[in-house]
């Protein structure tokens, strides 16, 4: 049976209902992993867990060390990566609380250790990176959203900033014309970390804003907050209904 790991981001930074059999303090060779990795029982299922942007929420998505976090995770046992996005919303279909299961990724961050395959090597890796998710995971999310009875879009392009700022209206004009349909700060090197250590990957994006110029007025941390609070069980019961799955 397929071991999960869930990825939590904004939001997420413990598990509820996860009834924890070891807390993991994994040495890597890209030095510690965001917090220690939780393994334990979910919705029948053994998973392990880590918070992205640590526990206590304490890391910027510039900061967070994703090389870590997915060594850990793959030597720790996972086979499978869900991971959870908190986004703002550019497409109009995409308004609070919408949920998407994006198939594509266009990445504008910089400065970030975004491959294993750095430094003295043997020989030059290359990893096609065609299709970043994983289609059989998305298709399970799918699924748990809409047996949820989620708002949610099975498909988007995710387009990721460097943060920790949020973006500008101008920067959000260029990236809609670029195709992007939700903006974030973690999906990358997340998502091509996971390839390069061949485990599948998808993401549960949740639009908790929209973006800039998307709505009248600025962006508030308690406008994001709220729907953070009002989405998070809805997150969870998608989880759980994959894990069950």
């Amino acid at each position: 049976m397929t071991v999960y790991a869930i990825i939590g981001g904004t939001g997420l930074t413990q598990l509820e209902g996860l009834t924890i059999s070891a807390a993991l303090n994994v040495d890597t060779p890209y030095g510690a992993p965001s917090a220690p990795l939780l393994r334990g029982d979910y919705a029948g299922r053994e998973v392990l867990f880590v918070a992205r942007h640590g526990h206590p929420h304490r890391i910027p998505p510039h900061q967070v060390n994703y090389r870590a976090n997915l060594w850990a995770l793959k030597h720790s046992g996972a086979e499978a990566i869900l991971a959870v996005n908190a986004v703002g919303g550019i497409h109009p279909a995409m308004g609070t609380g919408h949920f998407c299961v994006p198939d594509q990724v266009i990445d504008y961050t910089s400065g970030r250790e975004h491959t294993y395959f750095a430094g003295e090597l043997d020989h030059v890796t290359h990893v096609d990176f065609s299709y970043p998710y994983d289609a059989r995971l998305r298709e399970l999310l799918i699924a748990a959203l809409a047996a949820e009875g989620c708002a949610y879009s099975g498909q988007g392009v995710y387009g990721c900033t460097q943060g920790p700022r949020l973006e500008t209206v101008a920067e959000i004009v260029r990236m809609e014309r670029d195709g992007c349909d939700i903006v974030g700060m973690t999906g990358m090197p997340e998502a091509v970390l996971a390839r390069e250590l061949e485990l599948p990957y998808a993401s549960l994006s949740l639009v908790v804003n929209p973006a800039a110029g998307k709505a009248s007025g600025v962006i508030t941390m308690a406008e994001i907050e709220r729907a953070l609070g009002d989405g998070m069980d809805q997150v969870k019961a998608v989880l759980a209904r994959v894990l069950a799955a």
